[in-house]
Formats: structure tokens, sequence, C-alpha cells
């Protein structure tokens, strides 16, 4: 494998991860018994774990597409095609902060008292946003992107390295570590990946 090669894969699996860890969490809340998601149960537990892989992984999609901005702006002239088409891409609606604040909206319906009733809601709301409109985007741009050659552009677009690589194994574990009993992970089909 080149580097390209490696970013690209590790790009790619943490959007599967994220597509499992979003679609196990709405999963599991539409199953789960009324007081299910109580202080300490093994379902809010597993809760807070995604939480913290999704915000974790969602802040790094959006840093990415900042810099992939910057390198367009940088790189491209202001007339050329693939400068437009990237600026396309990256006005399509489903950017990581969207997706952020339905996860924002999601934690503050699982709040306090029917908290897992109100969970049934947000979350498949917020997992069918994720599995649609954000890969949508982030296919639109994957697309855009390789055909680039340029493995300092993925270096800098793509912001991973080995520290980034073992946060995000160890956040997975930390969700792998808390799946309730009945929960499985599994990545959306709807995602090209």
């Amino acid at each position: 494998m080149n580097e390209i090669q490696l970013i690209r894969a590790q790009l790619a699996m943490e959007r599967q991860h994220a597509a499992a860890v979003a679609n196990a969490v709405a999963g599991a809340l539409a199953h789960a018994a009324k007081d299910a998601l109580g202080s300490g149960s093994p379902l809010e537990e597993f809760r807070r774990a995604c939480v913290e892989y999704l915000v974790c992984v969602l802040a790094w999609f959006e840093e990415r597409d900042q810099r992939l901005s910057d390198l367009g702006r940088a790189r491209l002239e202001a007339d050329d095609p693939a400068r437009g088409a990237l600026e396309a891409a990256l006005a399509r609606p489903g950017r990581s902060r969207e997706a952020l604040e339905m996860l924002e909206a999601a934690c503050a319906g699982t709040a306090g008292a029917g908290s897992t009733a109100a969970a049934r809601q947000s979350w498949p709301q917020f997992a069918e946003y994720f599995n649609s409109v954000w890969s949508a985007r982030r296919d639109a741009l994957e697309a855009l992107l390789a055909a680039n050659p340029r493995v300092a552009d993925w270096r800098a677009a793509g912001g991973i390295d080995a520290d980034s690589i073992m946060e995000e194994r160890q956040r997975y574990a930390r969700v792998c570590a808390r799946l309730p009993a009945g929960v499985a992970l599994a990545a959306s089909h709807s995602h090209a990946g």
C-alpha cells in the first residue's frame, strides 16, 4: 500500500466506524426499556462512549474540510473548474458541524425524565442524517479527491498521523467494550465507503 492508500483506508475506516456507532446507538435506544438510560446503566455507558467517539470523529472531518478548502484556494486558480467543483462539494449540506448539531440535539433528547422515549425519536433522526446527507457529502468530496495523486495534499487534508490513528482505535475500542447485550456494530449499507 502506498501512503495515499493508507490515508484513504484510515478515512474509510473512520467513516465505517462512525456509521456503525451512529446506527448502533440509534438501534439500541429504539428497542430500550422505558428506564434503560438511567445513570450508570449499560445503555447509558454505551451511549456516552458513542457520543465521545462521534464528537471526536466528526470534529476531525470538519477540520479536514477546512484544510481541504484552504488547500483548494492555495493550489487552484479561481477560474479552475476543479476549484469550482471542490467549492460546490464543500458547500453541499451535510457538514460535520451540522451533524454535530444534530448529535447535540439527540443528546439533549436523552437527558432528563422520559429520556428513553425522546431518544427513540432524536437518535434515529441523527443516524438518518448521518447516513444520508452527511455521507452523500463525504462521497462527493472523496470522489473529487480520488483523482488527486499528490501525497502532500492527502497528508495536509487528511491530517492523519500515528497519534490520530491510535486515538480513533482507542475510542472505537471503548465503544466496543461497552456494547450492551443484543447490540451489534455494523456500518450503514447506504454509504459507498
